[in-house]
């Protein structure tokens, strides 16, 4: 089972909720999808098995053989490549590219223009006890983790497993390559009116997927608030609340589970994911 785990917004307490949905369970995989910021090995501490380069192919062209006909800008959505047939000269700009091969199939010239591998990003594999770890980290500039993200996914992730996947936050595209393939989606919220606002955003994308949701309320306060009312008008129910706790706050920023800073919390989440199971 795909179980992703998603906010509207960072800080909500993701992280702190993927991590322990995957030390409750012990026998699964947990997946750091949040490939510009992965933080769950803080919490996990797993040992580090190997790491494997994640590339993606780019033009190569070859001034001394290329015609400068520019077919292969005309055909790129990105423009990532610009051609100037006075001054012989072709550039490419690596940034835009997205790697989809049109300029090598419209080439007219063999030779002149080849692709070849850039590192974007990091895949990192290890174990903490019976949980596999998995975690991708993009290199710093590059435009966007999507391409990683499902990398990971179609390659590296084995779907007769157990996962909980940490998405990364907000509701861009690096989210939504998140979900895709997900069984059911966990949203973790907060109960202020930030934290509503960008939960409604996560629940349209949700929606418009057709997944399976629940919501859990981090830093709760106690007594009814707006997400109350929203889950009820939306019919998703709210799996749990996490109380506001200041030892929770200061465990996390020394990197201790959420498991070893709240006394009874493990029997909450079996209980959510026993819950969880039965929704599938």
């Amino acid at each position: 089972m795909y179980i992703a785990v998603a906010s509207g917004k960072g800080g909500t307490g993701k992280t702190l909720v993927s991590t322990t949905l995957a030390l409750c369970a012990g026998d699964c995989s947990y997946v750091d999808l949040d490939v510009e910021e992965p933080n769950g090995f803080i919490f996990l501490q797993p040992e580090i098995e190997k790491e494997i380069r994640f590339t993606l192919p780019i033009p190569e062209i070859d001034e001394a053989v290329c015609t400068f006909c520019e077919k292969c800008a005309a055909a790129c959505a990105y423009n990532a490549l610009a051609i100037i047939p006075p001054l012989k000269k072709a550039m490419l700009f690596p940034d835009l590219c997205h790697s989809c091969g049109a300029c090598a199939y419209v080439c007219p010239t063999p030779g002149a223009l080849k692709e070849v591998d850039k590192e974007i990003g990091r895949i990192r594999i290890g174990r903490k006890g019976k949980i596999k770890f998995i975690e991708g980290r993009l290199n710093v500039g590059r435009p966007s983790g999507v391409p990683l993200i499902g990398g990971i996914i179609n390659d590296y992730l084995n779907m007769d497993d157990l996962l909980f996947v940490d998405a990364s936050p907000g509701t861009s595209c690096p989210v939504v390559e998140s979900l895709k393939k997900s069984d059911y989606v966990i949203l973790v919220t907060e109960p202020t009116p930030f934290g509503l606002n960008d939960l409604k955003l996560t629940v349209e994308i949700v929606k418009e997927l057709g997944k399976k949701t629940g919501i859990i309320v981090n830093k709760d306060m106690g007594g009814r608030s707006g997400i109350d009312d929203f889950s009820e008008e939306v019919h998703i129910p709210i799996l749990l609340k996490i109380p506001y706790s200041l030892d929770i706050q200061k465990a996390y920023s020394r990197g201790i589970p959420l498991l070893e800073s709240l006394p009874g919390i493990k029997e909450k989440f079996t209980a959510l994911l026993n819950r969880v199971f039965e929704k599938k």
